[in-house]
């Protein structure tokens, strides 16, 4: 008797959950992403301001999942899903069959409507999105130190995030202190320190999603840290010269985008009405509405809870939805009838500020200042997924916490014909 087949698109928190939780089950798993790593995304903003690595917070799929005979990783990205005959449907015609399907695709950055955006302010989601943010960041340094107009200079030394919730309030924090202590002495024609760090959100509070006694918190913070907080502000435009909010204009060689998200895809596969964010609209079980055999988990589904509260989307509630989607199965090959509906436990809510300052919301206990700083770096240290990069990021931030010093500030990913050429290349 054949196997049944699980197939599961995408290998982040949900996917990868999902591939775990089925270890030791009559099933094939058949894993497939469009990248060959799985992705701590917590710690992105990390790699986007020069404190880690790439390496240090992703990892091989293939790697993670290599004492798995069972499962089968595929490198292929995922255009549509037949669901009449049952298979994904891959980029170059393949065709992978399912008996059980999860998609953990994940979401992208939303720019509500202004998708011409994107080119001038990068969003960040995956490594590509973080070096790019990076690569920006150090090469505005390099420029203002080179440029001797100094309202040119001025708008190279200013760095505009648009968006106050975790990802904003984090990188807001970090580029200063990239600024201010990292590359402190390195330069000749500039101060780094001067950098204007400015955090635009549309609404009236930084961290919006926590209790107001901690975003006040954060608020104070940030502007003790020197980060510019404009709330209640719109952003009306963005270009290649900086941004326009509250009907003001403000020079900005390098603008970041932390507003909002869109799901992938996979409503559209799947031929279902999403939601105004993409999301797919799903069963209390997680499951496709007229789909039982497809199960949709994380930021790719929206689904309200017997509270009234929906969902988060956050690490945490799309490795539940992936366990959850993997018991569901497990209970069916078991004879198993009766309904299962996802509850979504809410582990807490965490922010950090710089390297000295956070703010935590674990429901019966907040935590701010110092000591949230210390009980947020253990939590993100525990989550990573091995010994080998527990150590390698606690050393890291030790080193920063101690010296200021940032050790991953290469410049990559530039266009070799466009690189200025040296003396001896000419």
């Amino acid at each position: 008797m054949a196997r049944h087949r699980v197939v599961i698109v995408g290998s982040g928190f949900g996917g990868l959950a999902a591939a775990q939780a089925l270890d030791g089950a009559a099933v094939d798993v058949t894993l497939i992403d469009r990248r060959n790593h799985h992705l701590f995304q917590p710690l992105l903003y990390q790699v986007a301001t020069a404190s880690l690595s790439t390496s240090e917070i992703a990892w091989p799929i293939r790697h993670i999942l290599r004492k798995r005979g069972e499962v089968m990783t595929l490198l292929a990205t995922v255009t549509g899903v037949d669901t009449a005959n049952k298979a994904v449907v891959l980029e170059d015609g393949t065709r992978v069959p399912y008996d059980s399907l999860i998609l953990a695709t994940g979401a992208r950055h939303a720019y509500f409507g202004h998708d011409d955006w994107e080119k001038f302010a990068p969003g960040l989601k995956t490594l590509e999105d973080a070096t790019t943010i990076r690569r920006k960041l150090l090469l505005a340094f390099e420029a203002a130190e080179r440029e001797s107009d100094p309202d040119k200079r001025r708008a190279l030394l200013t760095f505009v995030i648009i968006g106050a919730g975790p990802t904003g309030v984090e990188l807001a924090g970090a580029i200063v202190e990239l600024a201010r202590e990292t590359l402190k002495g390195e330069f000749r024609s500039i101060l780094p320190g001067e950098a204007q760090v400015v955090l635009i959100e549309g609404g009236q509070r930084v961290l919006a999603n926590f209790k107001p006694e901690l975003s006040d918190y954060a608020l104070k913070a940030l502007r003790e840290l020197g980060v510019t907080v404009e709330l209640g502000e719109a952003v009306s435009a963005v270009d290649d010269a900086g941004v326009v909010y509250g009907g003001k204009r403000l020079d900005a060689a390098t603008v970041i985008w932390a507003a909002g998200v869109q799901a992938s895809p996979a409503a559209k596969w799947l031929g279902v009405e999403p939601d105004r964010a993409g999301r797919v609209k799903v069963e209390a079980d997680l499951t496709v509405p007229g789909h039982p055999d497809i199960f949709v988990v994380g930021d790719t589904a929206t689904i309200t809870m017997p509270d009234g509260k929906p969902v988060p989307g956050v690490g945490d509630g799309a490795k539940q939805g992936g366990k959850h989607a993997a018991r569901v199965i497990r209970a069916r090959l078991a004879g198993g009838t009766a309904a299962k509906p996802f509850r979504y436990k809410h582990a807490g809510d965490l922010a950090t500020i710089g390297k000295r300052a956070a703010v935590i919301d674990f429901g019966w206990i907040q935590l701010k200042g110092w000591i949230a700083w210390w009980a947020w770096g253990l939590a993100h240290i525990y989550f990573l997924i091995d010994t080998k990069n527990r150590l390698a990021v606690a050393l890291s931030w030790l080193w920063i916490y101690l010296s200021g010093q940032r050790s991953a500030r290469l410049i990559t990913q530039g266009d070799a014909e466009k690189a200025p050429v040296r003396e001896s290349e000419a």
